[in-house]
């Protein structure tokens, strides 16, 4: 079976972001943020995988535009956490440039599948 680079990403994004949890949790005692970070960002490749699996490519772009919105605000809460100091700026920025790449990959397979489908 061919890997599917969207799902390698995220999923390696999702094992980012619950290392990241745990810091947060374990170490900085955050508890709120912290568990929005991590409820978004494990979505994002939970919700590219069901679209990969989907039953039509209705439900295959659906299901990505949910995996772009869970992007966009993973990196919500990642700026946030990186202005309140809860995560040190070079952990952060890495975190946010990976999150970035995958909202400019599922924009771009979206699109592509949208203008395809008119």
């Amino acid at each position: 079976m061919k890997e599917n680079i969207i799902e390698m990403k995220s999923f390696d994004f999702a094992v980012q972001i619950v290392e990241t949890y745990k810091y947060l949790a374990f170490e900085k005692k955050e508890f709120v943020l912290s568990k929005q970070l991590l409820r978004s960002g494990t979505s994002i490749g939970a919700n590219i995988s069901e679209a990969i699996r989907g039953q039509s490519s209705k439900d295959f772009i659906h299901k990505l535009q949910i995996s772009r919105k869970e992007t966009n605000e993973t990196l919500y809460w990642l700026k946030l956490l990186e202005t309140t100091k809860f995560l040190q700026q070079e952990a952060a920025i890495k975190l946010i440039q990976s999150c970035e790449e995958l909202l400019k990959i599922l924009t771009s397979i979206i699109k592509t599948l949208e203008s395809k489908a008119r």
